[in-house]
This record gives structure tokens, C-alpha cells and sequence, in this order.
């Protein structure tokens, strides 16, 4: 069997070839026939349904989600691959704030939702993080310290239609990202020691689920961030390389399709197939 994709169309030709599928243990004729429709019918028409989503799905972007705990260098790192690599750095808080100091209805609305101390719900971010990508005309972008939940996470992909190429996890122990923090030359008013081990204790109540959610589906690139900037940024930039931006690209695709087929015919335990895909 052979796949084509062309995701800047969102259009999948899928051809076979003799032999090119073989069925093992499949529960049911209607469940092989069902696959065997999907295969040839039911993927192009929900790929053509998609190319007609936003602007920015027709783009197909790629999305890096930047995490790591206060103090572990993601933001420094983020503007070396910036400089380096073309990126698009976008910063969910950046945004609010931006949105505030705007005097917009939805910048005034933000701004007493923060002062009343509630939360400003995941949309709301989401749809600043979506105008500020299609506004950019760009097609890379990274998106720092988000998602910060699963909620997060849920309402992004529920929102966007989309799901990350990789997340970029800058791991460091408390101890290193204590001691920078502290040792911050133009300091922050939550600098201290107080604050930021609460901010610790809410990264990993919050956000290790978010990453463990995406290491499941073999998306995570975990780097060791305890190190110097110049050993940490040398990891960075093996998994920025051409060569690996093509296995990150396709991932991607890949994983576009399996979210597809998954949609449409969910795998239980009432069948089992197996698909070996062959090519010249």
C-alpha cells in the first residue's frame, strides 16, 4: 500500500498495491468490510472536509509546545531557536497581557477576571495564541508554557483542530531551578524562596500530565536542562536539524491519520488488525 499526503491540500490518496494489506484476526466480516471502506472512501472525504477548516489548519502549521518548570531556561532557549531556526515565539501570558494593555472589550474582561481572581478560561487564551499565528503569516511557531493543564490541552486541540508536532520538555531538578531563580540579577516580585517552590509544586500537580499525556503518543523531546546553556542548546539543535524536522514532520502527518481512522472507527478490544504497509 502506498500513502500519499499532501497536508498543505489536507488531501490523502491512498492506492493499493497486491498483497499490500493483510487482515489478522478481524472479529467480524461488517468490521473488515467497514475498515476496508474507510481505507478507500471515508479518509479522502474527512481529509477534504478538513482542508476546508481555518486559515490556519489550511496551513498546516508546525506546533511546538515549550514546557519545563520556573527557572529551567525555556525562555533562553526559545530565542536561540528563534534566531536559529526561523521560529515564531509566542507566550500565552505575553498574549494576555498584550490583550489588557490594549483597552480592547476582551483585554478589559481578562483584566477583571485576573483582578477577581478567577480564571481566564482556556478559550480565551487559545483564540489570542489562533489570531496571533494567522496574523503572523508564518508557518513555525513555539508555544511557551502552554498548555499549563489538561484542560488546556483539551480545549486547544478541541479549539484549534490541531495538536502539537512535538513538545519540547526543558527538564531540570527543583534544586538547579531554585538556585537560578534566586540567584535572577534583575530578580521578579515572586523570586522568592516561598513563592517559587508553590510555583514547583503547581508545574508538576499541573503540567507533568500534560507531558505525560503527550509522551504516550512518542511526542515528547525531553532535555536534560540542568546543564549550560551552550550543552543544553546543542541537544536543541539535534532535534531542530533539516534530518529530524523531517521525522518530526512525519510524525506529524502520521499522527493526523491515526486520529482520523481512530475517529472513525475506533479500536476496542472486540478486534485486532494489523496493516503492513509496503513500498517500492
Amino acid at each position: 500500500m502506498k500513502w500519499w499526503l499532501d497536508d498543505r491540500r489536507g488531501v490523502i490518496l491512498i492506492f493499493h498495491q497486491a498483497n499490500a494489506i493483510l487482515y489478522q484476526q478481524v472479529a467480524t466480516k461488517s468490521i473488515k468490510t467497514h475498515f476496508s471502506k474507510l481505507l478507500m472512501g471515508t479518509v479522502v472525504e474527512a481529509a477534504n472536509k478538513g482542508a476546508s477548516g481555518s486559515i490556519l489548519q489550511k496551513r498546516n502549521p508546525t506546533i511546538v509546545f515549550v514546557l519545563g518548570g520556573p527557572g529551567s531556561g525555556k525562555g533562553t532557549q526559545c530565542a536561540n531557536i528563534v534566531q536559529h531556526y526561523g521560529y515564531t515565539h509566542l507566550s500565552a501570558g505575553d498574549l494576555l497581557r498584550a490583550e489588557i494593555k490594549s483597552g480592547s472589550e476582551n483585554g478589559t474582561m481578562i483584566q477583571n477576571m485576573i483582578k477577581e481572581g478567577k480564571i481566564v478560561p482556556s478559550e480565551v487564551t487559545i483564540k489570542l495564541l489562533q489570531r496571533a499565528m494567522e496574523e503572523s503569516g508564518k508557518d513555525k511557531f513555539l508555544i511557551d508554557g502552554f498548555p499549563r493543564n489538561e484542560e488546556n490541552r483539551a480545549a486547544f486541540e478541541k479549539v484549534t483542530g490541531m495538536e502539537p508536532s512535538f513538545v519540547l520538555f526543558f527538564d531540570c531538578p527543583e534544586e538547579e531551578m531554585e538556585r537560578r531563580l534566586l540567584s535572577r540579577n534583575q530578580g521578579r516580585e515572586d523570586d522568592n524562596i516561598e513563592t517559587i517552590r508553590k510555583r514547583f509544586k503547581v508545574f508538576l500537580e499541573s503540567s507533568l500530565p500534560v507531558i505525560s499525556y503527550y509522551d504516550a503518543k512518542g511526542k515528547v523531546r525531553k532535555i536534560d536542562a540542568a546543564r549550560s546553556v551552550e550543552e543544553v542548546f546543542a541537544t536543541v539543535k539535534a532535534i531542530f536539524e533539516p534530518k529530524n524536522e523531517k521525522v518530526n514532520h512525519y510524525v506529524r502527518i502520521m499522527s493526523k491519520l491515526y486520529r482520523l481512522i481512530e475517529h472513525l472507527a475506533p479500536l476496542d478490544s472486540c478486534w485486532n488488525l494489523e496493516v503492513k504497509l509496503h513500498s517500492e
